[in-house]
Order: structure tokens, then C-alpha cells, then sequence
């Protein structure tokens, strides 16, 4: 095994003894099959992902120091943990998640053999976790899980709508990330009320007008 996927094991089973209050833990893990999934994964591309749900939308900060949190209450993690070339890593971060204060996971795969979101639900169990198939020929794949092994999923490459469901997870136990959820879906209905009412107050030929 090389080096590097070893250090990374031994952090995360290092971590899993440290007994940290959840305030200073990360509430939700980000993990992917490849860094290539980042764009689908975090930004979305052509489309909003995690990345901007979590910190634009519902104020999370990313922790990248187990040891020292942001200011922040709510946080997320992401790691790079491949299914078929670092199983061990996949294994070992499933299987601390708990222990090191995730509440929830959220995890990702792209190709017609994602397997990472259904093993990491398999082992983390019953932690629970939010599969993205990375690409539309990843879905089937994503949710194959057989009775008794859940795995709740996404459509192909919506990650935005992964974070929020892993936030509405966390707003059952946590007040103010509901009043966040409440907003964020506040703001939508307002989008859609100022556009409504100017569709209909200015005639369709002056909507698109303003809009092209």
C-alpha cells in the first residue's frame, strides 16, 4: 500500500480516539471516487454543487484541520477515497466517520461501476449516507443497494440537492440549520414571485426583453 494512503489511514483511525465535542468536528464528510468528480462534486459545473449549498447558501465552513475547527458551528470535510484504487482508505474512512462527529455522508462516484457511494453506506451503516452518481451511466449503479442496505440518492451530478438533504438530516437535531433551510427555500419562493409578477405586469415580449 503506498505511503501516503497509509498516513492518511492512520490519521483518520487517530482522529476516531480523540473523543472531540461535536462543535469542533465536522457534521457532514464529502467523499469522492476521483478528484475528477471535484467539479460535480463541490461546484457543479454548469450547475450549483455542494460546495456553493453548504457555504453560499446554508453558511457551513470547510474544515481542513481535524484538530483545529473554523469559527464556525457547522462544518464539512471532503476527502478523495476511490472504491477500486484505495478501498482500504474507503474502508477506514466508512468506518471512523462516526467516531470523528460526521452525522452524515455524502459521497460520490461517476463510471457504470460507482461502487464508493454504496460500500461507504455498507460499511458506515447506520450513519447515514447520500449517494451522487457523478454521470447519468452512474445511477444504476449508485442506487443497486438490496433490501436492508439503504442508501438514499441524488440524481445524475446534483450535488447542490445532496448538501441540502444532508442539512435537513442535521436540522432534526439542530434549530438553527432549519432556520437556514427555512430562508434558503423563503428566498426561492421569492424568486419566483418577482419573476411571476413581472412575466405577467409586463407582457412577455418586455420579460424577455430584460432577460436575454
Amino acid at each position: 500500500m503506498a505511503k501516503s494512503v497509509t498516513a492518511l489511514i492512520d490519521r483518520l483511525r487517530e482522529e476516531a480516539t480523540q473523543d472531540r465535542p461535536a462543535e469542533e468536528t465536522p457534521d457532514i464528510g464529502v467523499v469522492m471516487g476521483s478528484d475528477s468528480d471535484l467539479e460535480v462534486m463541490m461546484t457543479g459545473g454548469r450547475r450549483p454543487g455542494a460546495y456553493d449549498a453548504l457555504v453560499e447558501e446554508l453558511d457551513f465552513a470547510e474544515q481542513t484541520d481535524y484538530e483545529s475547527a473554523p469559527e464556525e458551528r457547522f462544518t464539512f470535510e471532503t476527502y478523495v477515497t476511490s472504491a477500486h484504487r484505495t478501498p482500504d482508505l474507503m474502508a477506514a474512512y466508512a468506518e471512523t466517520a462516526e467516531a470523528r462527529g460526521i452525522e452524515v455522508i455524502i459521497a460520490g462516484a461517476g463510471g457504470k461501476s460507482a461502487d464508493l457511494p454504496n460500500m461507504t453506506a455498507s460499511i458506515a451503516y447506520p450513519l447515514p449516507v447520500i449517494g451522487v452518481p457523478v454521470q447519468e451511466k452512474s445511477v444504476d449503479s449508485v442506487i443497486g443497494m438490496p433490501t436492508g442496505a439503504p442508501l438514499v440518492a441524488v440524481d445524475a451530478g446534483k450535488s447542490f440537492n445532496a448538501a441540502l438533504s444532508a442539512a435537513q438530516i442535521l436540522a432534526r437535531q439542530h434549530e438553527d440549520i432549519r432556520d437556514r433551510l427555512v430562508a434558503y427555500h423563503e428566498s426561492l419562493q421569492s424568486e419566483v414571485g418577482t419573476v411571476s409578477r413581472a412575466l405577467h405586469d409586463d407582457g412577455v415580449a418586455a420579460y424577455r426583453s430584460t432577460t436575454q
